[in-house]
């Protein structure tokens, strides 16, 4: 029998739906009481129990107030505890000195959900930040999830639910809103109105003392009725969640994200109102492109980009074509897309030649496509045909302006009719029908025909600048990376790296000396110019000759960091006179700008012909996203041309392309004028190790390499600087990366039953080939097993299904699998997987797993089980479960050998097992 098995998320097989998605009982509460309800005319707690009363949500409403025995004509309780029926909800309004108690007492009535409306928290200073410790002291003995508090509350439109202190109920739709400014929501609400927008959830979250972005992204991600997801940021709160799950849910579900803050005052403004840190916003940046995020700059954009990423295809690439009546709005259309960094789409040799056929001889000959103001509607909607089979474009643009041989209405009408009557690829389509009320009843048409219409063309243009960056930022989260050489042929010398940086804590110092940056640099394989120490002229001399001139000297001190900044360096030395006048200058100059103890010596180093480029590689501290990459032009004149990409680490081959594309020097690094190109795929590598460096060495601070040269001969560090964190910052304290790094620590080898040598080790993206062989050797009986149905391989070995598989978020699952490398031909082979995946808002994992045939019996599932037990305790979760059918009696075995119960299920064919680690 097989041993494999399968994890399900089936809502059939829950005992309780909110045991597998706690906010339920929040957004879909079957009883909601309100702590603080009162008949004062006005106050937020009439007003919250008048919204909830008023808006039928199917459950049941309780206000709780000791010192009256009805509000509203309802009964009231005198506590939560009096209520009569066990509570799903409470919303709390009362002072925010008590709220602390209020909790308490709620968390005793078994109450599983809080929005806490109060105000006077984190936002008045220090005595508002231990007021939030104690509320949440108080939730989290009983498990209790909080919205707030200082927020205007929460409404899910669909079912009903109005648990807010706002002036009306949203309209129900397919928009997620989620808003840290109440006010800002009052707004928005007002402004649906007039736009007939829609929303399945319309929510205000104010401090995120305890559900974050995280668990509202995934919470949206999992509802069938939210289309798209809206955001407006104040500030990022828990970076590592927000990452984790925007990048899982942005694949199959815009995320759009307004941050307020872009500016340092705005900053400042908005740190202020929620009395939270806000870090760097090119960091911010780097993030949202990082997981998939669309950032927009105006409200306006922000509902724009939810209706049109819902409708339309996204393009594949920058190109647009536009199509126009009227000369003027194409150029204005052309010059928004330009400027944010689209382009005009070439018009391939066929396209011209059928546009010569059908527009008139004085058409534009170009793009934007001038079908003229005499343009029927037949001419134009052909027109708008052709453009859309050329395969140099990626998106169209239609615009129309009323003129006199107009028709609005019949032109919308053809284009619609030709493009349902057609097989024309798909790319997305945007609308500019111009002209207000005489052109409305084309708009319509062409909205319902899902087309997105939009009233001005340059909008539209930036509208679909959007859309290609947002195509190009999901692309590059799960395009599959290249791994170059084997599964460990490069591993870098951690052991060495890591007694470095031990021998420099111990000697009291942050500050590496270069020297010492460059062997910490050469641990993890990233190639530097060869350095020697000398303390003494002669020695400087003897190096020199030794390696061969010209030279370049350099000062040698623990203690300054910026060498030209006291003269402490002297390039292009050409014997042994210039060696020891450099030698002597250098020890004048420290000892004049910075005194003796700083001077150790000098380094000696080959003088290297500088024939390639100077770059810049380096790593800080970010507040909230811990340790944040920067590469660009190095050299002296950085911080003048600040021509800079940032990243989070770690990187992959297709992220680290993705940093260098961000850059102006990169275009040079292609070759320019007759240069031969940087080896890039060299350079990528280069940053993949950098980036290992930065996430495995987390007592490194800040780390430039400056400058990098980079040439068609090869890649040279020639100077490095090293900064370790403060002696007295604990090892717990240390800044974590924000995206989880590839997890070293459960890479180890093992032996079958049968003699055979593997190494098991968590997947990578790079995987995905050999995951693909891996499939083409399974028996349909392990295919059944594994996933309750046969799955025909070319499903099973698609890009958009394994790149979910194979490029997994470390923080939210881990998938083992067994590598085998063949002795003969040094080829890596798969023999099988086993997989643990978090649960949305819970304690507790899935586990699935999936063993080749040829490797079943062996050993292998009961050792992948065993450590997966083991990453569950080091993951702090409380249970492991997962789900079997009935008649894999081995795999059952192999649970109950390492302490799984079995546990029958609604589904005879399929049994429950749980392992429980607490």
């Amino acid at each position: 029998m097989s041993k494999t098995l399968m994890q399900t998320t089936d809502p059939a097989h829950d005992v309780l739906r909110y045991e597998r998605q706690p906010l339920d009982a929040i957004f879909a509460p079957k009883n909601v009481a309100v702590i603080g309800a009162t008949e004062k005319a006005g106050s937020v707690g009439r007003t919250l129990l008048w919204n909830l009363i008023s808006n039928p949500f199917g459950g049941t409403v309780f206000p709780v107030n000791p010192k009256r025995p009805s509000v509203l004509g309802i009964k009231a309780y005198p506590s939560i505890a009096a209520v009569p029926e066990t509570v799903d909800l409470a919303v709390v309004v009362t002072p925010a000195p008590t709220v602390p108690g209020v909790i308490g007492e709620c968390v005793a009535a078994g109450v599983k959900g809080a929005i806490i409306i109060s105000a006077g928290f984190r936002e008045v200073g220090e005595q508002g930040i231990q007021l939030e410790q104690d509320v949440l002291k108080q939730a989290r003995q009983g498990r209790m999830r909080i919205i707030g508090p200082n927020c205007l509350g929460v409404m899910s439109p669909v079912s009903g639910l109005n648990a807010t202190f706002a002036s009306a109920m949203a309209r129900p739709g397919n928009v997620g809103f989620i808003s840290q400014s109440g006010a800002l929501c009052t707004s928005i609400l007002d402004w649906s109105f007039r736009e007939n927008v829609g929303f399945s959830a319309f929510m205000s979250i104010g401090s995120m003392l305890d559900v974050n972005w995280g668990d509202l992204i995934y919470y949206l991600g999992d509802d069938p009725a939210t289309h798209s997801i809206v955001i407006y940021m104040e500030s990022i709160g828990n970076a590592r969640s927000f990452l984790s799950a925007a990048r899982e849910v942005a694949l199959t579900k815009p995320i759009i994200v307004i941050k307020a803050g872009r500016t340092e005052a705005a900053a400042a403004a908005a740190a202020s109102h929620t009395g939270a840190l806000t870090g760097s916003d090119e960091v911010l940046e780097a993030a949202f492109r990082r997981c998939g995020v669309l950032r927009v700059n105006m409200i306006d954009d922000l509902f724009n980009m939810a209706e049109v990423l819902a409708k339309a295809p996204r393009p594949k690439g920058k190109r647009l074509t536009i199509i126009t009546n009227a000369g003027g709005p194409g150029v204005l259309a052309t010059d928004a897309l330009i400027s944010e960094g689209g382009e005009l789409a070439p018009l391939s040799p066929q396209t011209m030649e059928e546009l010569n056929q059908l527009l008139p001889t004085h058409w534009s000959h170009s793009n934007p496509i001038d079908v003229l103001g005499d343009a029927d509607p037949n001419r134009y909607a052909k027109a708008c045909e052709i453009a859309l089979k050329n395969p140099e474009s990626d998106g169209l643009l239609a615009i129309l302006t009323p003129q006199a041989m107009t028709d609005p209405i019949q032109t919308a009408k053809q284009f619609v009719e030709r493009l349902q009557g057609s097989t024309l690829p798909a790319k997305p389509i945007l609308a500019s029908w111009m002209g207000g009320a005489e052109v409305a009843g084309g708009e319509a048409m062409l909205n319902e025909a899902r087309i997105f219409t939009l009233p001005f063309p340059d909008t539209a243009a930036r509208v679909f600048n959007y859309m290609w960056r947002y195509a190009y930022n999901l692309r590059g989260i799960y395009e599959t990376p290249v791994l170059e050489g084997g599964a460990d042929e490069k591993a870098p010398d951690r052991v060495r790296a890591t007694e470095i940086i031990q021998s420099i804590r111990a000697s009291g110092r942050t500050l590496l000396s270069e020297f010492e940056s460059k062997q910490l640099l050469k641990a993890y394989g990233i190639p530097t110019v060869e350095t020697h120490i000398a303390q003494s002229e002669a020695e400087a001399v003897q190096l020199a000759q030794e390696m061969g001139y010209p030279v370049v000297l350099k000062l040698y001190s623990e203690t300054i960091t910026h060498k030209t900044d006291v003269g402490g360096v002297k390039l292009n030395l050409a014997d042994a006179d210039d060696v020891r006048k450099a030698y002597q200058a250098i020890e004048s100059a420290v000892l004049l700008k910075a005194g003796a103890e700083h001077f150790l010596g000098v380094t000696v180093q080959r003088m290297l012909k500088l024939d390639g480029y100077e770059l810049i590689l380096g790593s800080s501290p970010d507040p909230q996203f811990g340790p944040v990459l920067l590469f660009g032009t190095g050299g002296q004149l950085v911080e003048v041309f600040k021509d800079r990409a940032l990243g989070l680490p770690p990187l992959n081959t297709t992220l680290a392309r993705r940093m260098m594309e961000q850059t102006k020097i990169y275009t040079a690094l292609k070759g320019v004028r007759g240069r031969a190109p940087v080896d890039l795929a060299m350079l990528e590598q280069l940053l993949i190790q950098f980036s290992q460096l930065v996430v495995e060495q987390r007592w490194i601070k800040e780390i430039d390499i400056n400058p990098l040269l980079a040439s068609a001969d090869g890649l040279m560090a020639l100077d490095a600087r090293v900064v370790l964190h403060s002696l007295d910052v604990p090892e717990d304290k240390l800044p974590q990366a924000a995206i989880r790094p590839y997890p070293i620590q459960y890479v180890s080898d093992w032996t079958m039953k049968n003699g055979t040598s593997i190494k098991i080790r968590p997947i990578r993206p790079e995987d995905e080939p050999l995951v693909v062989k891996f499939h083409e050797n399974l028996s349909e009986e392990s295919i059944y097993s594994r996933y309750f149905h046969l799955m025909k391989l070319q499903t099973r070995v698609a890009h958009d299904r394994l790149s979910r598989i194979c490029f997994i978020d470390y923080d939210r699952e881990l998938a083992l699998v067994a590598d085998y490398k063949d002795p003969a031909t040094g080829e890596h082979h798969l023999l099988g997987f086993g997989r643990l995946s978090k649960l949305h808002g819970r304690d507790e994992a899935e586990f699935s797993m999936l063993i080749g045939d040829r490797f079943q019996c062996k050993g292998l599932g009961t050792e992948f089980l065993r450590r997966l037990i083991e990453i569950a305790k080091d993951e702090q979760l409380q249970y492991i479960t997962a789900e079997i059918l009935s008649e894999n009696r081995a795999m059952q075995h192999v649970c109950q050998k390492l302490g799984f119960r079995l546990e029958p299920t609604s589904e005879p064919s399929i049994m429950k097992v749980v392992y429980e680690l607490r």
